[in-house]
C-alpha cells in the first residue's frame, strides 16, 4: 500500500516535538510530518505572550529527560526562554524541515481497505486543502489549546479592546488606561502585577474573581554562573537536581486522597492562610482564602500578585460578578458600572472539548464524539489517556486523564511517548528505513507483518472504570468547581488518579493482551509477544523495580534503561522465533 508519510503528528508543541525526536533517537525513523497552525514550534509557549507569562514547574524538571539544559537562567523560567528551549531541540534534531506551518487538520478518516489514515489539511495562508495519507496518526494539540469564548451578554457592543489572555492584544497600550480583568487563575495572577505597576502602569485595574485559589509562595532565584557550571560539568549533577525536584513534587500526591490526606492538607491550608495574611490587604482575606479542599482547584504560585493588591490602582471584586458588558465597560449584578478601555478574559480553556474542532473518524466512519457519546456519556476517555478502541494507529498526547496536580506535564507526556512507541515498535520495525539500519533481522522474515494496532474495547472500558473509581477518592471530586470535572456527568476527564511513578511504570510494561495487531492484507491477527518470554519479562521487571525510583526521578536517564530492556526482550524474541 502507498502513503505519504509513516507518521503524521498534529501539533509542534512540547508533545509533538518530543515524539518526533524519539522516533529519530530510538528508531532512526524520520519519515514523519508535523502539522502546525502557528509559525514556529513551542505550542502554548509560543501562543501565550501575555505579560509575565512563565512556568510554575521548575525548569530543570520542566524539560525533556533526553535533553537536559544546564543553562536555565532561573528556577522558574519565563515564556521566551522556554520557547527558545523547544526551538533549540527542534533545530538540534533537524525537525524543522518536517513541519508544515500555518496549517491545520480539518478531518482525519480511517480507511479500512488500506489500513491508513486519510487526513484533510488546510493551508491557512492560501485557504487551500489537501489530503494526506499516513500509516500512524498522532494528536499532539494539547489539553489547553482552545481558549474559552466570552459568554457575558453585550460583548459585541464593547467599543474598546476585548481579548483572551491567551490571545493577548499587543496593540493595546495599558498605560494610564482602565482595564477590567475577568478571572483570577494562574494567567491573571501573572499579568495583573505587570500591568498595574511600574512607569507604564494602568490607571486602574479592576479584577473580578469567582472562586478563590490557593496561592503559595514562589521563590524564583536566578542561577549563578557557578551553579550552571556545576550543572554542565559535574557528572550526574543535573540528574541529582532533577531527582530532588521530582521528589519534592511527587511526595505531595498522598495529600490528594480525601480520607488519608487530611492531615497533609490541613498543614498546607495553615501555611497558605498564613502566607496570604502576611502578603495581602486584610480587606481581601476572605476573597483570597478558599473554603474548598486544597488541591481541588489548581494551586497558583504567587508572582507578586498578593503584594500588588496593596496598590491604589488595583481593585479585587469577589462578590459582585459582571452580568453585562456595555459599550464602554461592564455592569455588575449590583448595578455598578465600571469603565474599561480594555477587557481581558482570563477565563481558562475548553478542557471538556477534547481535540476540538478536528473531526476524527475511525472504523465504520464513527467519529470520536459519537464514540464517546455512546460509551462514556460524551466525556472523553482513552486507555492510558492515549488509545481509543475503534481508532487503529491513532494516539492522543495529553489525552483524557493524563494531567497531574503535582508534577510536570513533560514527564507525563514522555511516558505517553514511550508507551506509544512501544505499541507501534512492531510496525516501525517492518519499515525499509528501519530494517536498513538495524543489525537484527526483520521480524517480517519470520511472521506476518503487523500493519496496525488497536486497543480492545473491554480493556479500554476497564481502564476508564478504574480511572473514574480512583478519581472519586481524590480531592478533585470533593465539591469545588474545577476544570477537571465534567459538570453534566461528574466524570473526571483530566486528572490521572495515581502516583506518577506508576504512570511511568505502565508505560514500560504494556499489557499486550489489551491490544490486537493485524495484518492489513489478510486482516488476520498478528502475534507480537508470547508467554515463552514471561521469565525474561519478570527478570527485567525486577531489575527495573529496584532502580525504578531513580529512573522516574530522572537520576538515571530513563531512555538508557528503557532501551536496554527493550533490546534484551527483542533479542530474546528473535531467539525464540517470535513465538
Amino acid at each position: 500500500m502507498s502513503f505519504d508519510t509513516e507518521v503524521l503528528i498534529i501539533g509542534a508543541g512540547m508533545s509533538g516535538l518530543g515524539l518526533a525526536v524519539q522516533l529519530i533517537r530510538k528508531f532512526g525513523v524520520d519519515s514523519f510530518e508535523i502539522i502546525e497552525k502557528s509559525n514556529d514550534v513551542g505550542g502554548t509557549w509560543l501562543a501565550n505572550t501575555y505579560p509575565g507569562c512563565g512556568c510554575d514547574v521548575a525548569s530543570h524538571f520542566y524539560s525533556y529527560s533526553f535533553a537536559l539544559n544546564p543553562d536555565w537562567s532561573r528556577k522558574y523560567s519565563m515564556r521566551p526562554e522556554i520557547q527558545k528551549y523547544f526551538r533549540s531541540i527542534a533545530e538540534q534534531y533537524n525537525i524543522m524541515p518536517h513541519i508544515k506551518f500555518h496549517s491545520t487538520v480539518e478531518k482525519a478518516t480511517w480507511e479500512e481497505a488500506t489500513a491508513t489514515w486519510i487526513v484533510t489539511i488546510k493551508d491557512q495562508k492560501t485557504k487551500q486543502s489537501r489530503t494526506h495519507k499516513c500509516k500512524i496518526l498522532v494528536s499532539a494539540v494539547g489539553a489547553l489549546s482552545v481558549p474559552k469564548e466570552c459568554q457575558t451578554p453585550g460583548a459585541s457592543n464593547f467599543q474598546g479592546s476585548l481579548f483572551h489572555s491567551a490571545k493577548w492584544d499587543h496593540s493595546f497600550n495599558w498605560k494610564n488606561k482602565d482595564v477590567v480583568v475577568l478571572g483570577n487563575g494562574c494567567s491573571a495572577t501573572q499579568f495583573v502585577p505587570i500591568i498595574s505597576g511600574g512607569p507604564n502602569a494602568a490607571k486602574q485595574v479592576t479584577q473580578f474573581s469567582r472562586q478563590a485559589h490557593y496561592l503559595a509562595e514562589r521563590q524564583n532565584p536566578y542561577y549563578s554562573s557557578a551553579f550552571k557550571m556545576v550543572m554542565r560539568y559535574v557528572p550526574f549533577a543535573m540528574r541529582l537536581y532533577r531527582a530532588k525536584l521530582y521528589w519534592e513534587m511527587e511526595r505531595d500526591f498522598p495529600g490528594f486522597v480525601i480520607e488519608g490526606g487530611k492531615v497533609i492538607r490541613e498543614d498546607l491550608v495553615k501555611t497558605n492562610e498564613e502566607y496570604v495574611k502576611q502578603m495581602a490587604p486584610k480587606k481581601y482575606w476572605d476573597a483570597l482564602i478558599p473554603k474548598t479542599e486544597i488541591g481541588c482547584k489548581r494551586k497558583v504560585l504567587d508572582t507578586d500578585y498578593l503584594s500588588c493588591l496593596h496598590r491604589p490602582n488595583v481593585e479585587l471584586v469577589p462578590n459582585d460578578p459582571v452580568e453585562e458588558i456595555t459599550k464602554d465597560g461592564v455592569r455588575t449584578k449590583s448595578g455598578r458600572d465600571v469603565h474599561a478601555d480594555a477587557i481581558v478574559l482570563a477565563i481558562g480553556f475548553e478542557t471538556q472539548q477534547m481535540l476540538f474542532p478536528m473531526e476524527i473518524r475511525g472504523k465504520k466512519g464513527i467519529s470520536l464524539n459519537d464514540h464517546w457519546n455512546s460509551t462514556s456519556q460524551g466525556v472523553a476517555q482513552a486507555y492510558f489517556g492515549t488509545c481509543v478502541p475503534g481508532f487503529p494507529n491513532f494516539f492522543i498526547m495529553m489525552g483524557p486523564n493524563t494531567v497531574t496536580g503535582h508534577l510536570s506535564v513533560i514527564y507525563t507526556v514522555e511516558c505517553q511517548i514511550n508507551f506509544t512507541l512501544r505499541l507501534i515498535a512492531p510496525i516501525l520495525r517492518t519499515l525499509p528505513l528501519y530494517r536498513s539500519r538495524s543489525i537484527l533481522p526483520s521480524l517480517s522474515l519470520f511472521s506476518p507483518s503487523p500493519s496496525f494496532v488497536e486497543v480492545k474495547p473491554e480493556a479500554a472500558h476497564a481502564d476508564s472504570a478504574w480511572t473514574q473509581r480512583e478519581a472519586k477518592k481524590l480531592v478533585w471530586s470533593s465539591g469545588c468547581v474545577n476544570w477537571a470535572i465534567d459538570p453534566k456527568t461528574g466524570m473526571n476527564n483530566m486528572m490521572y488518579p495515581d502516583w506518577q511513578f506508576w504512570f511511568w511504570w505502565r508505560s514500560i510494561f504494556l499489557k499486550k493482551q489489551d491490544f490486537v495487531y493485524k495484518d492489513a492484507k489478510s486482516g488476520k491477527k498478528v502475534k507480537v509477544g508470547g508467554s515463552t518470554l514471561g521469565w525474561i519479562s519478570q527478570t527485567a521487571a525486577l531489575g527495573l523495580l529496584v532502580g525504578g525510583g531513580l529512573v522516574a526521578a530522572g537520576f538515571i536517564d530513563r531512555n538508557v534503561v528503557e532501551e536496554a530492556a527493550e533490546n534484551m526482550l527483542e533479542q530474546a524474541r528473535q531467539l525464540v522465533g517470535w513465538k
